[in-house]
């Protein structure tokens, strides 16, 4: 597939960061988190009013960079470099943005959607790269195809923004590109640092993803097999989830795959763990709005045993361990941090000391307003 780099940009934001504002402190857990960049693309066909003539991408990459230098602006610490571990300097310096086309139609990538045609949709590499040189915090790349199509892919540094914060930016980014008035009413709140201080906590070594030989599939679950699988294990679990019953179906074909590959009769020692958006959870729960990296997990653990592992138990785990996590803990990180925090962690550490543990993290994007980006192009 062939790529024309059209234009590479640094957009700064429309005014200048208040000298107050200069440096802008992580909390204890962004503290933590790798400088690994988390991916995104969205995916327009052309405008229906477009249909009769040929698109003018030049107008439309205009307009796409003075919104996103205005919500820049409100979105302060993102246009800045990451300082150290602890701190960003809001220097303004801005965010790459980089405009392509792309000599093919977006139906064609649409219907095979393959790793190596989607890596061209980012810019320098940055998807899931944890380079710890690395200090950019955003970095956009517009894409447009042939048939008038538009792709907008972005990397956002997992440092400073879990999911809920990159949603919140790109769709607050879209309004601003339909309506410059949506100042008004676009309020992020930056109060990560207050709600999870690091205080006296010593700070642990920084997270780090292992390096190894990875591979990258894609499983596509319809509607009604979701639905049967709830099914399946609603007569044994109250109100199981789309989440809960997807990610427990994989984790039990993965545990069958480790049986089998091992040729052992007992099950593996895994562990799986699962992230958590603690905002809405915490007591008083925090606004959709909080800016930062606001997630934490739980883990559900499976013992070396052979007992066939039935879907609805692996449900139930997860259901009791989220319950567990949250009412004993995390409804409790408000007012008891950080004690109840490294309560927790003690407690956790214990799951990791098993001999032979296999460890599988997994994330869920689910009830994220992912589909609301509305550039002027319908969502």
């Amino acid at each position: 597939m062939e790529v024309e780099i059209v234009s590479r940009e640094t957009i700064k934001p429309s005014t200048p960061t208040l000298p107050h504002y200069r440096t802008y402190n992580l909390s204890f857990l962004e503290q933590l988190n790798p400088r690994t960049y988390t991916p995104i693309v969205y995916f327009y066909p052309m405008e229906a009013s477009a249909s009769d003539h040929y698109p003018n991408f030049c107008d439309k990459s205009n307009q796409l960079k003075k919104s996103l230098s205005e919500t820049l602006a409100i979105y302060y610490p993102f246009s800045g470099r990451i300082k150290d571990r602890v701190s960003i300097d809001c220097n303004d310096e801005g965010v790459i943005f980089v405009e392509a086309r792309i000599k093919v139609q977006l139906s064609q990538i649409l219907e095979q959607p393959k790793d190596e045609v989607l890596d061209l949709l980012f810019t320098d590499k940055l998807q899931w790269n944890d380079d710890s040189n690395l200090t950019v915090i955003l970095a956009v790349q517009v894409s447009f195809f042939d048939c008038g199509g538009m792709a907008i892919g972005i990397c956002m540094s997992h440092k400073v923004a879990d999911t809920s914060t990159m949603i919140n930016f790109i769709n607050d980014w879209a309004a601003m590109t339909r309506d410059h008035k949506a100042d008004q009413y676009v309020s992020p709140k930056f109060i990560a640092a207050t709600v999870f201080p690091r205080g006296e906590i010593p700070l642990p070594p920084e997270s780090v993803i292992e390096k190894g030989d990875c591979i990258s599939k894609r499983f596509v679950f319809d509607a009604s097999k979701v639905a049967a699988l709830k099914t399946l294990v609603c007569d044994k679990v109250q109100n199981p989830t789309r989440v809960e019953v997807v990610t427990s179906f994989i984790h039990r074909c993965v545990i069958s795959a480790l049986k089998s590959n091992s040729g052992s009769l007992s099950n593996p020692n895994t562990l799986l763990i699962q992230t958590v958006n603690m905002r809405a959870r915490m007591v008083p729960p925090l606004t959709k709005s909080s800016v930062g990296s606001m997630v934490w997990y739980y883990a559900v653990s499976t013992a070396e045993d052979k007992s066939v592992i039935e879907l609805h138990e692996l449900v139930t785990q997860m259901k009791e361990r989220m319950a567990q996590f949250s009412g004993t803990y995390l409804e409790k990180f408000g007012k008891e941090w950080p004690s109840i925090f490294l309560e927790y962690m003690e407690e956790s550490r214990k799951s990791f000391h098993i001999q032979n543990l296999v460890v599988y993290r997994c994330s869920s994007w689910c009830r994220f307003p992912i589909y609301e980006a509305n550039f002027g192009r319908g969502k």
